[in-house]
């Protein structure tokens, strides 16, 4: 068999590994948290379990499912909780930001796993948790070394290392009980959301709160556009009955509710029915559900204000707190009202 060999120039070669770097970065620093894939629809399970800090005498190995392997793997809680702060959070953050990532993280895994009473995850075959979004995202040692750049690697994982060892066995506790629910996105509108007006059911904890940081955050409002018709035939793809026209489109579409906390779009009329704001959402593939809509001469524009679900803990709202010199326990009994920081004895 003949082969042929492409010869690609110099210049071309230099120039993809820059881009393919560029990407990676960008990539580190915008990760986000638990249920924040742009467009993403959860429904978490927002009461308190059961589980009393007191009585957890032994901490058993996170089962954890690799979606991409297929299989479960098993390992110590602090190797777990280090791979979620390395994936959910850039290591460029204050370190009080990343140890409040790592109590939230090490709080949510603990709630979930089956020998102590959890759920654990309805997609994990098994497993505590799985290694995606749907749950939280992890990443190996090695994972992350090959997305880092070489010369900061090092640095960066003993900076994690760092934050996980210095809250080892802390979590997040509610009327004595382990928070199930230590929801965390990337940036808020300038205040978080209500969790009781964005996904089912109340949780006390997830409360409304001031963010006002995120404003100054370079991303903090996207703009995407449409025109009409791609617009309309996206809505009638996905909503059939809705029956909107691109020509009468402007006086189809119109926001009903907004929340009371960051004022996400809660309701949306489009055509003949009502959607969410996350349905709006993941529907377009926006960045948030909080949004104005602006409706030009030749295109829709929508302008997001945030990034993810807005409920819960603001990473980039928490790095701005420690960089402004608050603790990792301030940063989090802001974004979680009521809760307190509690230690597991002997934990592994």
């Amino acid at each position: 068999m003949q082969r042929i060999f492409v010869i690609v120039p110099l210049k071309r070669i230099f120039l993809f590994i820059f881009i393919a770097i560029t990407f990676i970065i960008a990539l580190s620093i915008f990760m986000v948290g638990i249920g924040n894939k742009t467009g993403e629809i959860k429904q978490y399970n927002l009461n308190n379990n059961d589980i009393l800090v007191k009585d957890i005498k032994k901490i058993p190995k996170v089962k954890v499912y690799m979606e991409k392997e297929d299989k479960i793997v098993e390992m110590d809680l602090e190797e777990y909780v280090r791979g979620v702060v390395s994936a959910e959070m850039p290591a460029e953050f204050n370190i009080e930001a990343l140890k409040a990532q790592a109590v939230a993280a090490r709080t949510y895994v603990l709630s979930r796993m089956k020998e102590l009473g959890g759920s654990g995850c309805s997609i994990g075959k098994g497993a505590d948790v799985c290694d995606t979004v749907h749950c939280q995202a992890y990443l190996s040692k090695e994972e992350r070394f090959n997305s880092w750049a070489q010369k900061s690697a090092a640095e960066y994982w003993g900076k994690i290392t760092e934050a996980v060892n210095e809250t080892a066995g802390q979590v997040l506790t509610y009327d004595g009980k382990l928070v199930t629910s230590p929801l965390y996105f990337a940036i808020s509108s300038g205040k978080t959301e209500n969790a009781a007006e964005v996904f089912s059911g109340n949780t006390p904890y997830l409360r409304s709160v001031d963010s006002s940081w995120d404003k100054t955050v370079k991303n903090y409002q996207a703009i995407t556009s449409f025109t009409y018709t791609n617009l309309a035939n996206l809505i009638n793809d996905k909503y059939p009955e809705s029956k909107v026209s691109s020509k009468k489109l402007k006086s189809q579409i119109s926001i009903v509710e907004r929340t009371s906390g960051g004022g996400s779009v809660k309701k949306i009329k489009i055509g003949n029915i009502t959607i969410t704001g996350m349905e709006f959402r993941q529907m377009l593939n926006l960045r948030s559900s909080n949004f104005q809509i602006e409706f030009g001469l030749n295109a829709v524009k929508i302008t997001c204000l945030g990034y993810g679900h807005g409920v819960g803990m603001s990473q980039w709202g928490a790095a701005a707190m420690a960089k402004n010199g608050s603790k990792y326990d301030e940063i989090l009994t802001h974004y979680y009202q009521g809760v307190k920081i509690e230690k597991i004895d002997n934990i592994k």
